[in-house]
């Protein structure tokens, strides 16, 4: 694979010195800090994030993850980027539902090599590529992919319209979009429960099962300082992506956004 990248996203200038901090949670750190923060965080959790997916949404999480690769309809020929999909969850959706060649791009060494692994277990020894790459700064080619996806991986970086830029630029003209992505409620009356569970019963799982709290505890906050889903998709639609729309899921808990690069 020949891989190249734009040098546009790396001249963008934020216009306004507030760009220059991200959120890491609740917290405020320095632009260039977060990636390392986020890193850190998933390096603790890598081992055991899809059994924590699993406790932390009873299960719901594969719904939401076969709804995505069913919306996606995956071709035979169409290369497809899975952004953020280190541990390879979505990517052998793909290719059990017609896909033939997934590139795995995620910016956490420990996801990949946790995906690799599991890659082996399952005998999917073709078919999926694995390449180390930051969301905001992807290694491939203009126009390289048919199809761009990703799921919980857009609210930990630091620029979200930079990675927004990204995805346009390396889809081809009429490439698709998908984002599977925490949102917010959608039914006022469950949020008070949505938001005990998410800052009392998560970082006691994150503790338990995973043996990092803190984890969890910035999970949790990261949905909340996430768009919602009206504003999300205006975000979507004001980086090249056009024609799109989204789904809620359970009440809005998750939602599937989609679009085209005209």
């Amino acid at each position: 694979m020949v891989l190249s990248m734009s040098k546009n996203t790396q001249n963008i200038d934020p216009g306004d010195d507030d760009l220059m901090q991200a959120d890491f949670g609740y917290r405020k750190v320095a632009l260039g800090e977060k990636a390392g923060l986020v890193r850190d965080v998933f390096n603790s959790v890598a081992g055991r994030y899809d059994l924590m997916n699993d406790l932390m949404s009873a299960g719901v999480h594969r719904l939401w993850k076969a709804e995505l690769v069913r919306q996606l309809n995956p071709r035979p020929g169409e290369t497809i980027i899975d952004v953020g999909g280190g541990t390879g969850d979505i990517a052998f959706r793909i290719l059990g539902a017609g896909g033939d060649k997934v590139v795995i791009s995620d910016i956490n060494d420990e996801m990949l090599s946790a995906g690799r692994d599991r890659a082996l277990d399952r005998g999917h020894v073709s078919g999926v590529e694995w390449i180390s790459g930051d969301a905001e700064q992807l290694p491939f080619a203009d126009g390289f992919a048919d199809v761009y996806v990703t799921a919980f991986c857009l609210r930990n970086v630091s620029r979200l319209n930079v990675a927004l830029i990204e995805a346009a630029r390396v889809l081809r003209p009429g490439g698709r979009f998908f984002c599977l992505e925490f949102s917010h409620i959608a039914i006022p009356a469950l949020g008070a429960l949505y938001d005990s569970y998410s800052f009392n019963v998560l970082p006691l799982l994150g503790r338990m099962v995973a043996g990092d709290e803190d984890a969890y505890r910035y999970l949790a906050e990261s949905i909340r300082r996430f768009p919602d889903q009206d504003e999300f998709a205006a975000l979507i639609d004001s980086a090249g992506l056009h024609g799109g729309g989204y789904r809620n899921l359970s009440a809005g808990i998750a939602a599937i956004h989609w679009a085209r690069r005209i």
